[in-house]
């Protein structure tokens, strides 16, 4: 009987090891990590450069309260994260993951406008769906009511617009009087909510679970920076999981060119070697809050030498390996076999996604988009399925929590051809068996 509880009862094996892209239970039994985990072991498992800086580290300190001394682990990551950010945003402040990461960056946007004499300003809009972390203040801006619901009265809810899911609505994606579509919504939002109560917006250039891997169409991403700087609103880009090179470049805006006012990382940044995130700033808006006071806001954990050990040597294997040219390279092969799939199995209604932050969406009508019915549990029972078949995919419901079907295939940046073939063979062994089990599904 285990003393630990998560978010189900859901029973699990016990891990004995992992390496590269695989991992092994104890009796021996091997699993293709086709998520990285919660898109998290970009790099794989058991990277000997990493494991080795890491016991370098602990032989000199495992934790150096930041209040008491700078260290060098933590300078040597921040320069190296500073060299890979647009040019203007060049402070770094470390935290533990990435719900601590957008706490931050909300916690420094209100500290700035306060040194700007705008104290009205402090309604951050976001999306719905979306996923931006599980402390209160990152639930005020999660856009997923199953998760946000029980705590309404805990905490005061910020304004929502909706996620640009052209697919859903029957727009093309790719023409840019899609993206001011959905982006002028952010304008309207702002004028209704008066501009001089706004405080910042925050998008994932990519979208995570909530949406998985939803592109923004073209424009869009351009245009919501053009509103923002128009209603001196603030720009976050919520960039924990798109960050550290998954979706083909470092971060996912790149693709669009667009450079925001804060940034928050995680998950693969530190690869899961150890817990790390940060938020990335304006130098010009911690200066600010630094002569107004300081950053009223701190961790225990923030800039932990061993983590940020870890994260610098992560980074580097990033580099010498050419993880992020082959997460495109091998995000178009995997959308390819996805597409291939969607093809065979009319149950697929929809591939998408960047590099290797890549999704499928079931549907029971994929011209209708109509979803699953919500009794058959199918974001839950195909990853169960896959999960018996040797392969981990990461789901949730693409209706806000509520309804729907989507599952994430987002293997480590150090997959190959043939490691992505043995892994579209799983898929394709699950979805077949799962089509096999709706008649009965259907029926309980």
């Amino acid at each position: 009987m285990s003393h630990l509880f998560y978010q189900t009862k859901s029973p699990r094996p016990v891990l004995d090891r992992a390496d590269g892209i695989y991992m092994y239970d104890v009796s021996g039994k091997r699993y293709i990590d086709g998520s990285s985990g919660a898109m998290v072991s970009n790099i794989g498992h058991s990277n000997p450069a990493v494991l080795d800086a890491m016991r370098a580290q602990m032989e000199k300190s495992t934790f150096g309260y930041r209040l008491h001394f700078q260290t060098e682990a933590s300078e040597e990551l921040a320069e190296k994260i500073v060299a890979r950010t647009p040019g203007g945003l060049d402070k770094v402040f470390f935290v533990s993951g990435g719900s601590e990461a957008v706490e931050s960056c909300l916690k420094l946007a209100r500290q700035y406008v306060l040194t700007r004499g705008e104290a009205q300003r402090y309604k951050v809009i976001s999306r719905f769906p979306s996923y931006h972390g599980c402390t209160l203040g990152a639930l005020a801006i999660t856009g997923m009511s199953t998760m946000t619901a029980p705590f309404d009265p805990m905490m005061e809810r910020m304004p929502k617009i909706p996620a640009p899911r052209a697919y859903l609505d029957d727009l093309d994606a790719d023409d840019p009087a899609s993206g001011l579509y959905y982006a002028n919504m952010l304008e309207r939002k702002i004028l209704d909510e008066g501009p001089e109560t706004v405080m910042a917006f925050i998008v994932e250039p990519v979208g995570g679970a909530s949406t998985g891997a939803l592109v923004p169409p073209a424009g869009y991403m351009q245009r919501i920076r053009e509103i923002c700087d128009e209603y001196g609103v603030l720009l976050i880009h919520d960039e924990v999981m798109t960050g550290g090179g998954r979706t083909g470049a470092f971060f996912g805006a790149e693709h669009w060119g667009t450079v925001p006012d804060l940034i928050c990382l995680s998950k693969g940044f530190g690869a899961g070697y150890a817990p790390l995130g940060a938020m990335i700033a304006r130098g010009d808006m911690v200066d600010a809050v630094m002569g107004a006071g300081g950053f009223v806001h701190g961790f225990t954990y923030a800039g932990n030498p061993l983590s940020c050990a870890a994260g610098s040597a992560v980074l580097d294997e990033i580099d010498r390996q050419g993880m992020v040219g082959n997460a495109a390279l091998m995000g178009d092969a995997l959308a390819a076999r996805l597409n291939g799939l969607m093809q065979r199995y009319p149950i697929i209604g929809d591939v998408r996604g960047k590099g290797l932050l890549t999704a499928f969406e079931l549907m029971a009508d994929r011209g209708t988009k109509a979803p699953l019915p919500t009794h058959l549990t199918a974001s839950t029972r195909f990853v169960d399925v896959a999960y018996d078949n040797g392969l981990i995919v990461y789901s949730r419901r693409t209706h806000g929590g509520a309804a729907g079907d989507h599952f994430l295939v987002c293997p480590p940046m150090i997959v190959t051809e043939a490691q992505l073939d043995e892994m579209t063979d799983m898929l394709d062994r699950s979805l077949a068996q799962f089509m096999a089990e709706m008649p009965k599904l259907a029926a309980q």
